[in-house]
């Protein structure tokens, strides 16, 4: 068996159309860990049928998902992914490199979409927004939060990360940022979701994630 170099956390609610593809890209010496949180699908039996170690976390909430899966990653490497087949995992080697010999801390995946309707007008608009205001915060030129990113396990964890809803992704940039840590963008594919977004797909899923990550910029300073 390959050594585990990193460990993948995808947050999943009821994503069983999407989780074999997105965990037959997974590249050699990456292992998935599906966070169940509250799954009312196959989505854990297929994770499970597939390899990955499936955690549960019974908190709704991206953040809550994606620290459970944190917590349980014991590779030196951990990377965060959407399970809904609109990024490719296997992206990740070039994240990882960027980690591991470009003087990295923090790479988020850029994204760049392969069709007109793969990232709604609405979404779009709120990311670019959110974009200036994280270049503004943290002093270096940003273009998107980055749902694909990877980063050192214990360092990530030595953030103390708090928030478990939305915002989460945003203070793990806020916060590294203001531990010093050097954040790097890369260019990933951007794909149409399988199924609906419980997110930014819709225009409440949106104003929702904004409403969190406002919170965050309000408690998180530098």
């Amino acid at each position: 068996m390959p050594v585990v170099r990193v460990d993948l956390v995808l947050p999943c609610l009821d994503e069983e159309r999407a989780l074999p593809w997105v965990l037959g890209r997974l590249p050699v010496g990456v292992r998935a860990i599906v966070v169940d949180n509250g799954c009312t699908d196959r989505s854990a039996e297929i994770a499970g049928e597939f390899g990955a170690l499936v955690v549960t976390e019974a908190r709704r909430g991206f953040g809550a998902a994606a620290h459970a899966g944190l917590e349980a990653a014991d590779a030196p490497i951990v990377a965060f992914c959407d399970a809904d087949a609109s990024l490719d995992p296997a992206d990740l080697p070039r994240l990882v490199t960027l980690l591991e010999h470009g003087g990295a801390d923090l790479v988020l995946g850029r994204r760049r979409p392969t069709t007109r309707d793969a990232w709604p007008l609405h979404a779009r608009v709120a990311n670019r927004v959110l974009a200036a205001r994280m270049s503004q915060r943290t002093g270096t030129r940003m273009y998107d939060l980055g749902p694909l990113r990877v980063a050192r396990t214990a360092d990530l964890r030595a953030l103390g990360l708090r928030d478990r809803r939305s915002g989460y992704p945003l203070e793990m940039v806020l916060r590294a940022a203001a531990a010093g840590w050097s954040i790097r963008e890369v260019d990933v594919s951007y794909a149409p979701r399988a199924g609906r977004s419980k997110v930014t797909g819709t225009l409440r899923g949106t104003v929702t994630a904004v409403a969190d990550m406002s919170r965050v910029f309000a408690e998180v300073s530098r």
